[in-house]
């Protein structure tokens, strides 16, 4: 014999799964306004990627492949530049110092962005992971259980 009974949610579920989809859209919104941000400053510098760069050679630098691509080709001039010496290699009097310093700055700003985009990807997953606990939380609070019994 087999019975249909209806529970009763526990309280706050609907709630919870009403919060958990805000904080999804909320994460997916801002880590997407923050990759245009990043984007868009990284355009208005209008950084060309190297000709001699192992990849994407010429491509305007706008996102994390052109910012990394650019960062490690700027390496790659500076130790040409000081045969292979690193800035905390260099002496101080030594006169490509003070480029290999400045490489070394831009190098930085330019990690610093493709941090920036990882961190964006990061925050738009969780929106996501976010808005399907959130929906499922939603559904569980409404279901009706079906439960059978032996006789």
């Amino acid at each position: 014999m087999s019975s249909i009974e209806t529970y009763r949610p526990v309280r706050g579920v609907k709630g919870a799964g009403a919060v958990t989809t805000l904080a999804g859209l909320v994460l997916i919104v801002a880590g997407v306004l923050v990759w245009i941000l990043v984007s868009t400053q990284l355009a208005d510098q209008r950084i060309t990627v190297s000709d001699d760069a192992s990849m994407l050679a010429g491509q305007q630098v706008r996102g994390p492949f052109t910012a990394y691509a650019q960062a490690e080709v700027i390496d790659e001039h500076a130790l040409a530049a000081s045969d292979g010496k690193t800035y905390a290699e260099l002496g101080q009097e030594d006169p490509v110092r003070e480029t290999v310093m400045n490489a070394s700055f831009l190098r930085a700003s330019l990690f610093t962005s493709v941090v920036a985009f990882g961190i964006c990807a990061l925050v738009i997953g969780l929106g996501i992971v976010f808005l399907v606990v959130g929906g499922a939380l939603r559904r569980l609070a409404t279901a009706e259980a079906i439960a059978s019994r032996a006789p």
